[in-house]
């Protein structure tokens, strides 16, 4: 089990000092994602923190300042720049636990960076090859060496380590160079992240030595966010903010949260209060753009992308906004066209594999809606929306042995979502399949988790009926009559639930109840009103 949550004692000051110390860490050794983090939370500290920590803060960096080598700070430049192989070469000779690092890292990154230019040179820019690193065993060596000079228990060599681990897909070994990274430096947020990664449930999770670290609880919301379990998320999100009350990253978290959990409207709240906040910001837009797609809100989502396209043009973020732009006008190429660019500059960037393989699908070419899905699920085997795609088109090709497997994929990574389960139990509906009593399983399991959109009751109700189980055939068609009338709807499912419902309150000698039915169809025209009046007049023929 997941750590019981806990009212924050740490004190704000506390807090700002350990903040920045660790920013001028991170900041020597290049780490601008955690930099970044680190900045958000700092700013997000009660206001009356900064005056008192400031001076503490700055009181503790002149104590701690040394001289820094001068190629230290030219490789640093160099390594700012991106030129990784001039960076590690600048700080061949110098021996310090940053330059070390920052060598190391680079060498690493450089690696990476070719192999992401022989992946392209090999398959195109969207296709897909495997290359692999080829700078590990020169990092694995260096790192190595500096363990040999008394670096072992360095939390960043730790992490380095926990990199190499990653790509060689030791998942086990990875995760404990990770706890030992963060009980070194907790403040690493790049290590954090990495942990969520490996972390494939909440079991993995509750089998982690973390230290006891503020830190911790930005990890166990972030992976329970991670592995869709929102409301932990929400929950843990709301006693972080009691201590970083104007953290933008605890809003954003709370914003996807309620993204997951399809409550739109308090999602589109939060990402509105962040953009009041920060009219540049990029981050998150592509669920906010996801958001205002779904509801159909076309003004608001052409006047987000029209600003990123103004000011952050090239960036995947706003390429997927613009690619929902064009989606949502019925622009179905140029949806393409823009989540293709996300790609160029993101072969990783997960929503725009999703969302151009629902694009595909528009288009009805399911060969590359397939092609798309798959590629999202290489990048991420977390990602339901890709399985549940990838079931919608193999049913559309009329292939459900195929669509079942894709969909139950999807609804084991998302149980209580009930379109997985409403989904699934359509397959097993169809004539491919025609297993009934798997469908109504799958029906009553989406019914036991909301069923917001009102599929199963229906769909239950028309099964038991052509099963021959009219009982419980009433008992669905009587759910499904309650929830259209609270809805005020009127139509053929109201017409069809009153009509079998009177037929069977007459079988079963109900004929009170029958009358009552038979009197709101003679509202309605048609067959359902002559068959209204027939009931009618065999029950006064009977009385």
């Amino acid at each position: 089990m997941l750590p019981e949550h806990q009212q924050y004692s740490y004190d704000a000051v506390t807090l700002y000092v350990e903040l920045s110390a660790a920013l001028n860490e991170l900041q020597a050794r290049g780490l601008g994602q955690s930099v970044k983090w680190a900045a958000e939370q700092l700013v997000g500290l009660p206001e009356h923190a900064y005056e008192p920590g400031a001076k503490l803060a700055l009181e503790a960096r002149v104590r701690s300042i040394e001289p820094e080598h001068p190629k230290l700070t030219h490789g640093r430049a160099y390594f700012e720049h991106k030129e990784y192989n001039r960076a590690a070469h600048v700080l061949a000779a110098i021996n310090t636990p940053v330059a070390v690092f920052l060598r190391c890292y680079a060498l690493y990154l450089a690696g990476q960076k070719r192999q992401d230019e022989e992946r392209i040179e090999a398959s195109g820019p969207l296709g897909f090859a495997i290359t692999s690193n080829t700078n590990l065993d020169v990092v694995l060596a260096e790192l190595d060496g500096a363990v040999a000079s008394g670096m072992a228990h360095d939390g960043f060599t730790l992490y380095l380590r926990a990199l190499l681990a990653m790509d060689r897909d030791q998942k086990a070994d990875a995760r404990e160079l990770l706890v030992k990274s963060l009980t070194a430096f907790p403040c690493h947020w790049g290590a954090w992240q990495a942990l969520v990664s490996l972390c494939d449930d909440m079991e993995t999770v509750s089998a982690l030595d973390l230290p006891n670290h503020w830190t911790r609880h930005f990890f166990l919301a972030a992976v329970c966010l991670e592995l869709q379990q929102n409301a932990e998320a929400l929950s843990r999100l709301q006693v972080i903010n009691q201590l970083f009350p104007e953290s933008d990253w605890v809003s954003a978290g709370a914003a996807m949260a309620h993204y997951n959990m399809r409550n739109f409207d308090e999602a589109q709240v939060l990402y509105e209060d962040l953009l009041a906040r920060d009219p540049a910001r990029v981050t998150g837009m592509d669920a906010y753009s996801n958001i205002l797609f779904v509801k159909d809100a076309f003004a608001p989502l052409s006047h987000l992308a029209h600003r990123l396209a103004g000011s952050d043009k090239y960036t995947p973020e706003a390429c997927c906004v613009m690619g929902n732009y064009y989606g949502l006008r019925g622009q179905h190429e140029r949806a393409v066209e823009q989540f293709r660019r996300a790609l160029r500059l993101s072969r990783n960037y997960l929503q725009a594999w999703t969302l151009m393989g629902h694009e595909y699908v528009e288009m009805k070419n399911a060969p590359a809606a397939i092609d798309a899905y798959r590629s999202a699920v290489a990048v991420n085997a977390r990602d339901y929306r890709a399985w549940y795609g990838m079931g919608q088109t193999y049913e559309l090709l009329s292939m459900p042995y195929y669509a079942v497997y894709y969909y139950r994929r999807a609804a084991l990574l998302r149980p209580s979502d009930p379109r997985m389960w409403s989904a699934l139990g359509q397959c097993y509906q169809s004539e491919g399949l025609n297993m009934p009593y798997r469908a109504v399983a799958c029906y009553r399991r989406a019914l036991a988790h909301g069923d917001r959109e009102g599929i199963a009751l229906p769909r239950l109700a028309k099964l038991h009926e052509s099963l021959g189980e009219r009982a419980a055939a009433a008992h669905y068609y009587g759910l499904n009559l309650q929830r259209l009338d609270a809805e005020q709807q009127r139509g053929a499912d109201v017409t069809e639930a009153l009509l079998f419902l009177a037929e069977h309150a007459k079988d079963c000698g109900v004929h009170a109840e029958a009358e009552r039915y038979c009197q709101r169809l003679l509202d309605v025209g048609g067959p359902a009103n002559l068959r209204a009046k027939a009931i009618l007049r065999e029950i006064r023929s009977s009385s």
